[in-house]
């Protein structure tokens, strides 16, 4: 069976049984324990599915999963007031992370002339600071996900230890009424997760289409967010001030 075939034998298996082990796919593909190993550990580099002592479990729901390409054009007004008003929250000569997503991208764009270190684990914001002549650039390396433009696994897991963060700008891809915040893959969970431990300031830029939903992964709860830059109503900026967080409306 050809290399990229077993890989998406491997993941519809993955996807169904939501657990399995080397065990279960050496007996469906014929092949060696060696070659299930190689072919978990490029498909986990992927963001596709996470390793498991011993086997494999899905990483993200795939049916949730919307092209990157498709995600840029969604919901522009309101991204590009909630990266304006984020604007106000950043000074010149911070340390800035800047998450993967569609309104990180926006809101750099926006950080060009300002004197800024900025760290990011995404291609579209290293693209759209790569011009600037004031804003110092560090990626956090990784393996390329393809599906968010991101760069994710243990290599930019650690560099985060490498960095004292000023402020760290993040996307979700929905928020519950509890105030539980998800995204649609463990591995991006993960850095999400990396960069709000290693930020002095947590800030969420959140369109209102996120709210009162819920991806595949938690990666921060009440306490771990400091502000919400939204464009949601009074009443429902008002439920998340009750959670305590400190909510700025677009």
């Amino acid at each position: 069976m050809a290399g990229n075939s077993r890989h998406d034998t491997i993941l519809r298996m993955v996807q169904a049984r939501k657990a399995i082990t080397i065990g279960e796919l050496t007996e469906r593909l014929r092949v060696s324990e060696v070659t299930i190993r190689k072919d978990l550990t490029v498909l986990e580099e992927m963001g596709l599915l996470m390793r498991t002592r011993g086997g494999a479990v899905p990483a993200e729901n795939r049916l949730a999963s919307r092209p990157l390409r498709m995600r840029r054009s969604e919901h522009r007004q309101a991204k590009q007031r909630i990266a304006e008003r984020a604007l106000r929250l950043v000074r010149d000569d911070e340390t800035v992370y800047l998450d993967s997503g569609t309104t990180c991208a926006t809101f750099a764009a926006m950080l060009v002339p300002m004197s800024l270190r900025v760290v990011t684990n995404s291609i579209d914001v290293l693209l759209a600071l790569s011009e600037s002549d004031s804003v110092a650039l560090h990626s956090v390396g990784g393996a390329f996900r393809r599906d968010a433009g991101s760069l994710v696994g243990p290599l930019a897991l650690d560099a985060f230890a490498r960095f004292h963060i000023d402020v760290a700008f993040l996307g979700t891809s929905g928020l519950s009424e509890q105030g539980v915040f998800t995204t649609q893959n463990l591995n991006e969970a993960q850095i999400k997760e990396a960069a709000c431990r290693a930020a002095k300031r947590r800030i969420m830029l959140m369109d209102a289409s996120k709210f009162r939903t819920e991806a595949f992964a938690v990666f921060a709860r009440p306490g771990m967010i400091d502000v919400i830059v939204t464009d949601l109503g009074e009443a429902e900026c008002r439920d998340l001030r009750d959670l305590g967080f400190d909510v700025v409306s677009v």
